[in-house]
């Protein structure tokens, strides 16, 4: 199994859509943050946007076919550039949805906005490996590839939101899911990869270790057997995973493990020990001081505390729970 299916068996997510917005110049939005385990996203579907930098840097200009997901989850100020008085924006509920919207006759800015919710603590470790505001580009004139397939599938999303289709809710929350993977994949086969985990799968000479750390994670790997699998000195791919990924290759074994036992611990009633063992540690004294380490808890305190609801795990909003606020 590929590296990315792999996380997502590892780190359930689900998406939801909360609002498509219509805005006619002057527009403003104000959002954020989400609740603790999600990542918000928007699409644009016509006309542009800027987002400022919630750290202060250079505003980001988004365009038509353009899709910023936002894994640091801050509160964020999107808006049309022209520093006048935003429209008055009102809110009406569509039978699966939200549309907000202002009165105003310019060309406006069609946009969806939604969020994606991981199940904890693995969203966390997400935060950790992807950028604090990722964008790829999928619009109207994309050839082939994974940008074509975001591109169509993004279209149909509007779709759904034009004619509010019966089963329209489950549709919107199955194609946002979809959505997440694809940007995911698309933003990995960029030349313009930023750091953290895209940046490391993207180079194909590293891919072959980290496959093979998702693939077999209980193996006892060694740097210079992963070495080997990249056909590069122990040094060069030491280096190349500090550079990239800002962590050692066996701080992502090290994730990868916990995620699967905390996982393990959760849903199973296998003891501590077959846990250890299943994700490679042979002392089940080790496992408990690597787990405690990593995840705050004992693994005893941690299956204790896990709730037994679907929902209440992922963290997802219940069918009929409001929309994320935005304000205009």
């Amino acid at each position: 199994m590929d590296w990315l299916s792999r996380l997502f068996a590892m780190m359930p997510v689900r998406g939801r859509l909360d609002l498509r917005c219509s805005y006619s110049v002057p527009w403003r939005i104000d959002q954020g943050p989400g609740a603790s385990n999600e990542i918000p996203y928007h699409a644009v579907l016509a006309g542009s946007a800027i987002l400022d930098d919630p750290a202060g840097g250079r505003p980001l200009l988004l365009k038509t076919g353009d899709v910023l997901l936002l894994p640091g989850n801050p509160r964020h100020v999107m808006h049309d550039g022209s520093g006048a008085t935003p429209l008055p924006a009102r809110n009406r509920a569509a039978q699966n949805f939200t549309i907000s919207e202002n009165l105003g006759s310019d060309e406006r800015l069609d946009l969806l906005c939604g969020h994606f919710a991981i199940a904890p603590p693995h969203d966390r470790l997400l935060r950790t490996y992807l950028p604090p505001r990722l964008v790829v580009h999928a619009g109207p004139r994309t050839g082939k590839g994974t940008a074509a397939q975001l591109a169509g599938l993004v279209s149909l999303m509007r779709s759904e939101t034009a004619d509010d289709h019966l089963g329209g809710r489950a549709m919107l929350d199955a194609l946002s899911t979809a959505m997440f993977a694809l940007v995911l994949r698309l933003a990995s086969e960029t030349d313009d990869r930023s750091h953290g985990l895209l940046a490391l799968v993207g180079d194909p000479r590293l891919a072959p270790a980290v496959a093979a750390m998702f693939n077999q994670p209980a193996r006892a790997w060694s740097l210079p057997e992963l070495a080997r699998l990249c056909n590069m000195s122990r040094a060069t791919l030491a280096r190349q995973f500090q550079e990239k990924l800002g962590r050692s290759a066996s701080d992502l074994l090290a994730d990868i493990r916990m995620t699967l036992a905390a996982n393990e611990l959760r849903r199973s009633s296998l003891s501590t020990g077959a846990v250890a063992e299943m994700v490679g540690y042979q002392s089940e004294a080790a496992f408990q001081r690597a787990f405690k380490s990593h995840m705050g808890v004992t693994p005893a305190q941690w299956r204790k505390a896990q709730p037994s609801e679907p929902d209440a795990v992922m963290g997802v909003a219940a069918p009929g729970d409001p929309p994320g606020a935005v304000q205009v």
